[in-house]
């Protein structure tokens, strides 16, 4: 076992990996920005299926043309599936969070990943959490607690939808980590965007067996069926799927190239971004509360993984 931790620091290369995932973050943030913007007319399956059904075929020109070697079919079809599948959710809690929460809101509760890499990595792998592990939960905790201010008489349910996100995103940054780190980024971003059409095709269908039964409330942008688009909604799209590809080929490059302990250190530069494009496009300021609440997430968060590396 030591020999094998060993080998997997030596391949590292920790400055790819923090650029990695910096771009990575960069652009997934304002691409969940575009989501929540255009949430009021396209359904959440629709974005699924239109984003992907770009990307998809520019991955594959991409792996053709300069990795002509590389098989389409992953080396571990069954974790990477997996994978994949645990994204595909994370993304689904997550989006359908956004029109019912600040941005930078949302973005605060997602990124409570670093205390479940910290929790789950200690049942998966054995890892000691130990007195700062513990620490940097409760802070976690106690941020969170500040920035949903849960109360009983208008507890917001979509609240939970981002801590959902974080376990799931904690689950494929791990498994990317231990069973995906030999395939190819462009293989597990291909993987990814498969199964963002699988499950928007299969929404899709499940929606119109519905009907009109999808009520007028947030729950709406995962129930109403497809719209008609616009000039800007299609350019909106392109920027999305543009979003995804450099996010998810970012990320996989991140989490293979560098220890999680690291790579989430620099995971957290997402907070700021979002507050940023929530400012810019929704005109949402923080409260002084809700920044406090930000902090301690990502002091926790800094904890967690500094106590990991």
């Amino acid at each position: 076992m030591g020999n094998s931790a060993k080998a997997l620091s030596a391949s590292d290369n920790i400055r790819l990996a923090v650029v990695a995932i910096v771009l990575a973050v960069l652009a997934l943030s304002l691409g969940d920005a575009l989501v929540k913007r255009i949430s009021d007319g396209l359904p959440l399956w629709q974005i699924f299926v239109l984003r992907s059904a770009i990307v998809i075929p520019v991955l594959a020109v991409i792996i053709r043309t300069r990795y002509r070697s590389v098989s389409l079919r992953p080396r571990k079809l069954a974790w990477t599936a997996l994978r994949s599948l645990m994204l595909t959710f994370m993304w689904v809690a997550y989006y359908a969070a956004l029109p019912n929460l600040a941005l930078s809101v949302a973005a605060a509760a997602y990124y409570t990943t670093p205390l479940f890499i910290t929790l789950l990595s200690a049942l998966y792998t054995g890892d000691r959490v130990g007195a700062r592990g513990w620490t940097a939960v409760f802070a976690g905790f106690c941020g969170i607690l500040l920035i949903l201010r849960p109360q009983a008489q208008d507890f917001n349910v979509y609240a939970v939808l981002p801590l959902v996100s974080a376990v799931l995103y904690a689950l494929a940054m791990i498994a990317t980590r231990t069973h995906c780190k030999g395939e190819n980024p462009l293989i597990l971003s291909l993987g990814l965007n498969v199964s963002f059409v699988v499950v928007g095709a299969a929404a899709t269908l499940f929606t119109a067996l519905l009907g009109s039964q999808a009520g007028s409330d947030g729950s709406s942008f995962l129930l109403r069926g497809w719209a008609p688009m616009d000039g800007d909604e299609w350019l909106a799209m392109g920027l999305l799927a543009t979003a995804v590809l450099v996010g998810s080929v970012g990320a996989a490059i991140a989490y293979q190239a560098g220890p999680p302990s690291v790579v989430a250190t620099f995971d957290f530069s997402y907070l700021a971004f979002a507050t940023l494009w929530g400012l810019a496009f929704f005109a949402e300021r923080p409260d002084a509360v809700t920044i406090g609440g930000m902090a301690l997430i990502a002091g926790a968060g800094m904890i967690a993984v500094w106590r990991r590396s």
